[in-house]
């Protein structure tokens, strides 16, 4: 849990230097990339939740 909890911290970093980084230069590139890893961690995140209520299911049967 400490490892997607670090990974998690490293991809709100990684979004919001694009995000930053599309402000000061007004390159759209840097945006796309921001949206781009914020879609790619959100399925991540959701994938992760399923398998752990999965997991909490099946230890009730």
């Amino acid at each position: 849990m400490l490892l997607l909890r670090l990974l998690a911290i490293l991809v709100v970093i990684t979004i919001a230097a694009g995000a930053g980084a599309y402000l000061l230069t007004g390159n759209r590139k840097f945006l796309t990339f921001s949206l781009r890893m914020l879609k790619v961690a959100l399925a991540i995140a959701l994938l992760t939740f399923a398998l752990l209520a999965l997991e909490h299911l099946i230890a009730l049967v």
